[in-house]
C-alpha cells in the first residue's frame, strides 16, 4: 500500500475523513467522531458509519486499471456489529470484490480502538471508466 495525499471533497471535510492508504483494489479511510455525530445513546450514528464506510469502498474503486472516474453506490447494506465511541478513531477498510466495466462490488470493515469490529458493509456501484 502507499501513502496518498488528496484533497478532500466537500462531504469528506464536513465529515473529518482522511485518506490513510491505497493498494490495488483497497482503500483505507479513517476519521475521529465528534459530538455532534452521536444518535441519541451517546454514540456514533450509524448514518455516519455508513458514509465512512461508503467513502472507504468507493476510493478502492479509484484504484482500478482502468481507472474509474465515477463510482456511485447504489446498494449499500451494513451491519452492525459494536457500538463506536465519540472521539475513538474509527478505520474503514474497503477492498473490490468486483470490477465490471460498469458495475463493481465492494467490502468494508470498519474498526475502532484496538482493531475492535464496529461494523461490516457491502455495496454495488455504478462506475464510470477512463477509455482504455
Amino acid at each position: 500500500m502507499s501513502k496518498v495525499v488528496e484533497a478532500p471533497s466537500p462531504a469528506w471535510r464536513w465529515l473529518g475523513l482522511s485518506m490513510v492508504d491505497t493498494g490495488d483494489g483497497t482503500a483505507v479511510v479513517e476519521m475521529t467522531p465528534t459530538g455532534d455525530m452521536a444518535n441519541h445513546s451517546g454514540v456514533v450514528h450509524g448514518g455516519i458509519i455508513s458514509a465512512l464506510a461508503d467513502s472507504a469502498m468507493g476510493r478502492s474503486l479509484r484504484t482500478l486499471k482502468p481507472g474509474v472516474t465515477r463510482a456511485m453506490s447504489f446498494d449499500l447494506k451494513l451491519s452492525f456489529i459494536n457500538a463506536a465511541k465519540i472521539g475513538e478513531t474509527l478505520r474503514a477498510t474497503g477492498h473490490v470484490i468486483h470490477a465490471g466495466r460498469r458495475t463493481a462490488v465492494a467490502e468494508c470493515r470498519v474498526t475502532g480502538k484496538d482493531e475492535r469490529l464496529v461494523a461490516t458493509a457491502s455495496a454495488t456501484f455504478a462506475v464510470t471508466r477512463e477509455k482504455e
